[in-house]
């Protein structure tokens, strides 16, 4: 599950950038219109449940399995990167996406491509970046792994 769900989250990111580029960079007023509003479905409808999903499965198997939440600096990263970015898309990514929409709702032009673009390249970056240690692996045991491990 927590795979699933972290692909989806990710998967969904590229999506968001996907629009937001197309978006910031069309000539048409149509098209940054409809781009944005279908950037703010999937952030409405889609992307809080896949985040939510993502860190609760992650705790799950953190705690239930021996790699635990604090025993590796992989697995501590992680559930770091993964509450900041779930709380980044609360309070960032989807005003952002919200301002844009507001924005383009008359026709107009997006005012700031930063709106559209900025949260899903940061998130984009930061899941393909928690992907790649969660297959290395890297810099070993926490100094309470260390402890745990000299004590069994």
């Amino acid at each position: 599950m927590h795979v699933t769900a972290s692909a989806g989250w990710l998967g969904l990111t590229l999506g968001l950038l996907a629009l937001g580029i197309t978006a910031a960079t069309t000539g048409s007023a149509v098209t940054a219109e409809v781009s944005v509003r279908a950037m703010k479905l999937f952030a409405d409808w889609l992307l809080l449940p896949v985040a939510f999903l993502t860190l609760l499965s992650g705790l799950v198997l953190a705690l239930g399995t021996v790699w635990g939440l604090a025993r590796y600096r992989w697995v501590y990263t992680k559930f770091w990167l993964t509450l900041a970015t779930a709380t980044a898309t609360v309070f960032a990514l989807r005003p952002g996406v919200n301002s844009a929409v507001t924005a383009v709702a008359g026709g107009g032009p997006l005012p700031d491509a930063g709106d559209v673009l900025f949260g899903p390249a940061v998130s984009l970056s930061a899941y393909v970046f928690m992907t790649a240690i969660s297959v290395m692996k890297p810099w070993g045991r926490t100094r309470r792994g260390k402890r745990r491990q000299a004590s069994i």
